[in-house]
């Protein structure tokens, strides 16, 4: 398997694990949204709490230049290390929830 398809296939385990867990309160279901064209990958939050509409992106990846971007986490644990734990090296790994000027400072 090449390289980018490696990486497809790991975002794509990533997310659909993490769809399998259901939130908490209402009648919530996690949804993933896979753009391989583009290579966009989301994990969103869809549905009712009381009165209320969820519409909550909770998870986005792309894939650009070979190298997976972060480009919003809104859980408690850290992507960067699981994408490691999966084989992803951490120079491909790029830290897009940052501006660019401070991306050089951190380590993903």
């Amino acid at each position: 398997m090449d390289k980018l398809n490696q990486y497809r296939h790991i975002i794509r385990q990533l997310l659909t694990q993490k769809a399998t867990i259901k939130p908490i309160g209402g009648d919530i279901e996690p949804e993933t949204i896979f753009d391989e064209k583009a290579d966009r990958y989301l994990l969103v939050h869809l549905g009712w709490h009381e009165q209320k509409r969820i519409y909550a992106c909770i998870l986005h990846l792309e894939i650009r230049d070979e190298k997976i971007w972060i480009q919003h986490n809104q859980t408690d644990q850290s992507i960067t290390e699981e994408l490691m734990e999966n084989g992803i090296p951490k120079t491909d790994i790029v830290l897009g929830l940052q501006p660019s000027y401070v991306r050089e400072y951190l380590s993903a």
